[in-house]
This record gives C-alpha cells, sequence and structure tokens, in this order.
C-alpha cells in the first residue's frame, strides 16, 4: 500500500506544486489549505507524513505541529518556510518537526526529504527489534516507544531513531556525520550537522523531565556523541 501523505499550504499553486512532484513518486496525497483543517484531516485520518507550511494566517504551522505533538501522533513532519534564521529551524525542530525545507527548494530535494521521513517504515528497527533497558530507561523499538520509570516519553520519529541507534551501540562514539548517515541515508548530503545537536539537545531535556537520573547521551568533546550509562552523568 502506497504511503500516504498531506500537504498543508494556504497557497493553492504550491500544493498543486508539491503533489506533481509527490504524484510522481507513487504517494496517496491529500491537501489542505489551513491549519485548521489540517488538524481536523491528521485527527480523523491517518496519515504517515505531513508537509506543513509555517506562514498561514490563522492558525500556523507552528500551532499545527504543536497540536500533533501534544496528541501523541507519530507522523513524520517536515516543515516548509521562507525563513532561513537558524532560530525558526531550531523552533521547529524544538516544537516535534523532523526536518525543515527552506523555500524555494528543488524538486530533487523535497522528495529525497520525505524518502527520509517514511523510511523508517523499512527500517531494521522494525526488521529485529530489539528492546533495549538501562537503568529507569526503556527503549521499545517497535512501536517508537520510549519510558522512564514505565512512563512513556513523547519524542519524535528522529528523536527516537538517534537514541535508539547509540543505544543499541553502547561502546561507538558517533560524529554528526556518522549519525545523519545512519538516520538519514541517501539524503545526508542535505542535512546540516547542527542538527543532530538539536535532537540531541531535546532528547536529553525530555528524558530529564520524565526523570531519568542520568544524562542518555554523553558528548564526546571535538568528536561527537555517545550512549551514556546509569554510572554515568
Amino acid at each position: 500500500m502506497a504511503e500516504r501523505i498531506l500537504i498543508v499550504d494556504d497557497e493553492r499553486k504550491m500544493r498543486q506544486l508539491i503533489g506533481l512532484y509527490l504524484t510522481k513518486e507513487g504517494y496517496e496525497l491529500d491537501e489542505a489549505s489551513s491549519g485548521i483543517e489540517a488538524i481536523q484531516m491528521a485527527t480523523n485520518q491517518s496519515y504517515d507524513a505531513i508537509i506543513l507550511d509555517i506562514m498561514m494566517p490563522r492558525t500556523d504551522g507552528w500551532e499545527v505541529c504543536r497540536h500533533l505533538r501534544i496528541g501523541g501522533s507519530p507522523i513524520g513532519i517536515l516543515i516548509l518556510t521562507a525563513k532561513t534564521e537558524v532560530e525558526d529551524r531550531v523552533k521547529g525542530l524544538d516544537l516535534g518537526a523532523d526536518d525543515y525545507l527552506v523555500k524555494p527548494f528543488a524538486p530533487e530535494e523535497l522528495v529525497a526529504r520525505v524518502k527520509a521521513l517514511l523510511r523508517r517504515k523499512s527500517s531494521p528497527l522494525n526488521e529485529e527489534p530489539v528492546e533495549i533497558t538501562a537503568g529507569e530507561l526503556f527503549i521499545q523499538p517497535d512501536r517508537y516507544d520510549v519510558k522512564v520509570a514505565g512512563q512513556s516519553v513523547e519524542v519524535t520519529a528522529k528523536e527516537f531513531e538517534i537514541l535508539y541507534l547509540m543505544a543499541n551501540h553502547p561502546g561507538r562514539v558517533y560524529t554528526r556525520e556518522n549519525v545523519i548517515e545512519q538516520i538519514w541515508s541517501i539524503e545526508s548530503e542535505w542535512q546540516d550537522p547542527r542538527t543532530i545537536d538539536t535532537h540531541i539537545k531535546n532528547i536529553r531535556t525530555k528524558l530529564k523531565k520524565a526523570g531519568l537520573p542520568f544524562n542518555p547521551i554523553k558528548t564526546v568533546w571535538g568528536v561527537g556523541y555517545t550512549f551514556n550509562t546509569t554510572e554515568g552523568t
């Protein structure tokens, strides 16, 4: 069955243009012209990914993203923005978006980033899932579920994949480029290595807030990151 994607933009021509690019890839597509409509559609129907424009009147893309994540939606979120400031990109990731794309964009880049969001469904995580326990931290890959002391912690798909990657190889140190290659694969040439820092910061913050008594991802200065043990800080 083809993956289903929701395209959200208040500009009809932009929705049609994005749809033209993705139709060639065989995806099933729906459109929403406002943030309110997007929330209603994503709540009542199942989508594998949402392409979400930020600058919309009334209910903007930030609010849609926030609403979906608060509701626990696992949908892959790719935000579109005309803003190039780092702060805006970081804001999207902090709200739970998995990736961002700055307008104007090349068709090939859009398709590559959408494929990156959808690839997790065929990830080795789903083929041979290995549950991981580290102190009060429990990671369940077949459900993309993270728990601290038995309580689920809401993380995005990319945050989960980064945490699981490192937890599944606790003795290895990963550079930002290593993580990009493992998680984003062939689309890595379009990824900013600094986004890894943001994802890891979010992981740490969420698990600390949930009561995890140790830092799960340790910084190896000048190199990258590695999974921390319960004995670490």
